[in-house]
């Protein structure tokens, strides 16, 4: 048999089925030598990608806040609705959050240094975390505004006027959170998806608003206008937590479903043509950056070159389907002829039973140590 380039002249395999005597230090020996042979990892980055910071979008959200902002103060002015008051501190977190996720975002586009080198993403965490804070906040002062005024009695008025301005103001937060959190999904920045999603809590307790005004201009009951005041704010601390939550969660590189079973589709087809199987699949975010790291099981008569080469070959595809700017990191292992019956390669010479058919990646298999044959003789 040729012997590849870098590769060990002996080929353990071909020797035992050739019938040739062999002892078990020799065995060890060649062994350790075939996992030499495949004990090599690849980390392949988009050399090419531009690292936009997302400056422009945070920038735009803060405009827009700041215009809402002062519609709904406008409304609040003319109506004395603390339903719509309740609308307008949000909108004050909204200005207050956005221009916090710009800076951030300023900072978070820069590019990966000594100091930091796994770059400046995770600080994205930070402006969903002080986002969620900040809703948090607001909906404490909603709720206690609420409970005075429900003790003291409303007195809502200029009810058509209030509701033109909330409907404007509502339809521009809508648009713009839509927009935000379909660009933070497709970039995978986790600072601009949070905003977005603050921006469409803000909808939503305008919706409120509106149902609450017209609550009380058809039946003339004036706690109406706090009581849905209140249920607002119950939803808003709802909303503040669950951002906080998944802003700690990415903090403390908590695992990540979503990602891991995006992976999984990307990986599951690409599992073919000597790429075995995938094992100890790992994956953390850091804003709109993705560290994935696996295990890959490839044919243990290739050679470091081949296996290297289909590897950084898997890592570029995978980089091309997942959003947001990442670095792969794949260690090949020999698959020792566990794997023949879902090994599809046609040009294996050591094969000890026929394939039987390519075997579906799952989540479950793809998270767990390779279950494979290292140690066996």
């Amino acid at each position: 048999m040729a012997t590849a380039p870098g590769v060990a002249s002996f080929d353990p395999i071909v020797r035992r089925t050739n019938g040739s005597s062999w002892n078990h230090s020799q065995e060890r020996r060649l062994s350790s030598a075939r996992r030499d042979r495949h004990d090599a990892g690849v980390i392949v980055s988009p050399a090419d990608a531009k690292t936009p910071t997302h400056t422009w979008v945070a920038l735009l959200s803060l405009l827009v806040a700041l215009a809402v902002l002062a519609v709904k103060f406008w409304a609040y002015v003319s109506t004395g609705s603390q339903a719509v008051f309740s609308d307008a501190l949000e909108s004050i977190v909204n200005v207050v959050a956005a221009a916090f996720a710009l800076s951030v975002l300023a900072y978070a586009g820069r590019p990966a240094d000594r100091d930091h080198p796994f770059g400046h993403g995770k600080v994205e965490f930070f402006s969903a975390a002080f986002e969620g804070g900040l809703i948090f906040f607001a909906a404490l002062l909603i709720l206690w505004q609420a409970s005075v005024t429900l003790w003291r009695g409303a007195s809502v008025q200029q009810i058509g006027f209030g509701l033109v301005l909330t409907v404007l103001s509502g339809l521009a937060n809508g648009g713009l959170g839509l927009f935000l959190v379909r660009y933070g999904r497709r970039h995978g920045s986790m600072a601009i998806e949070a905003d977005g999603l603050h921006v469409l809590a803000d909808f939503w307790t305008s919706v409120g608003v509106l149902v609450g005004l017209a609550a009380v201009g058809l039946t003339g009951v004036q706690w109406l206008d706090p009581a849905v005041a209140a249920l607002l704010g119950v939803w808003l601390l709802l909303t503040g937590w669950r951002l906080v939550r998944q802003a700690f969660g990415g903090l403390l590189d908590e695992e990540d479903p979503v990602l891991l079973r995006h992976l999984v589709e990307v990986l599951g087809p690409r599992v073919r043509d000597g790429v075995i199987r995938v094992h100890q699949l790992r994956a953390i975010r850091a804003g709109r950056y993705r560290y994935i790291s696996a295990h890959l099981v490839v044919p243990e008569f290739w050679s470091v070159e081949r296996a290297h080469d289909a590897a950084e070959a898997l890592a570029a595809e995978v980089l091309r389907e997942i959003p947001g700017d990442g670095d792969i990191s794949f260690h090949t292992e020999p698959c020792e002829r566990a794997y023949c019956a879902m090994c599809d390669l046609e040009e294996c010479s050591v094969r000890q039973q026929p394939f039987a058919g390519l075997q579906p990646l799952t989540v479950d298999e793809a998270v767990q140590p390779d279950p494979g044959a290292h140690g066996r003789s």
